[in-house]
C-alpha cells in the first residue's frame, strides 16, 4: 500500500458522504488508503478491493511464517531432505 498523503487522503465522514463516487475513485486510482474522520478522529479507513485483498493475504502469510518460527524454536521441525521427500511422496499421488 502506498504512503498516505495527508492533504489528500484524510477527509472527514461530512465530505465522504458528499463526494463519495469522487473519493472512492481516488482510492481506486492512487492505490492510498482515506482516512474518515468524525468529530476530528480518525474513523474508518476505505481501502481499494483488491490492495484489501492483497493486504489480507500477507498478513496470513506473515502468521504463517511465524507459526513456522515458533513451531522450529519448539523443537518441532523436520530435517530438509525429510521434509523434500515428503513434499516429492505428494506430489507423486
Amino acid at each position: 500500500m502506498k504512503r498516505l498523503r495527508v492533504e489528500h487522503d484524510i477527509q472527514p465522514v461530512s465530505a465522504f458522504r458528499s463526494n463519495a463516487a469522487k473519493l472512492i475513485e481516488q482510492v481506486q486510482a492512487n492505490k492510498r488508503a482515506l482516512v474518515l474522520t468524525q468529530h476530528g478522529r480518525s474513523a474508518a479507513v476505505v481501502l481499494d478491493a483488491a490492495e484489501y485483498d492483497r493486504l489480507i493475504e500477507e498478513l496470513e502469510l506473515l502468521r504463517d511464517v511465524q507459526q513456522a518460527n515458533s513451531q522450529i524454536a519448539a523443537g518441532k521441525g523436520i530435517p530438509e531432505k525429510k521434509a523434500h521427500k515428503a513434499l516429492l511422496a505428494r506430489r507423486k499421488k
